[in-house]
């Protein structure tokens, strides 16, 4: 009998033995996406900062997809922190003609891409006539219709506090 409840606890722990090993990550440039689908993701980001430095909102608009909008989490050098959202239309209307020259740069963005969907998110700097205004995080949502990627959505951080310098 002692042998048949040794046998039974033996065999009842036997799953906690048979766990499945974590599989390794893919390595970056491996798999899909095929190659040149990272710089197709990237375009309508760039026409985008493109369309903003020339302070064209059409040129803007052009990059974007459907009712999208953006969302900007703004935190204050007091710590006061406010959350505003718009439609991509009302957005975009509102970039017009000035003097200050605007330049945003995000030097190293990361890309996901799966199928007709894809992620970029990177830090990022936003300099008016050459001068750091605030910096933050980007996270663009993308899918490609009709073979071109365009921005479904767009949220930002917005900080002048810990940008990195210039």
């Amino acid at each position: 009998m002692k042998l048949v409840v040794a046998a039974v606890l033996a065999m009842a722990s036997l799953p906690a033995f048979a766990q499945t090993t974590p599989v390794a990550p893919i390595v970056k440039g491996t798999a899909l996406p095929p190659p040149g689908t990272e710089a197709a993701v990237l375009a309508p980001v760039n026409a985008l900062f493109a369309g903003l430095a020339s302070r064209d909102g059409a040129a803007m608009a052009a990059t974007l997809h459907g009712d999208g909008g953006i969302t900007v989490a703004v935190a204050q050098p007091d710590g006061t922190k406010t959350i505003r959202q718009q439609k991509f239309a009302e957005w975009a209307a509102g970039i017009k003609p000035g003097p200050e020259r605007y330049e945003e740069r995000m030097p190293a963005p990361a890309i996901e891409i799966d199928g007709d969907i894809a992620m970029v998110w990177g830090d990022y700097v936003f300099l008016i006539d050459g001068k750091l205004s605030h910096c933050g995080v980007d996270h663009f949502s993308l899918v490609r219709v009709d073979g071109q990627w365009k921005i479904t959505n767009l949220a930002w951080t917005s900080r002048t506090t810990d940008c990195p310098a210039q």
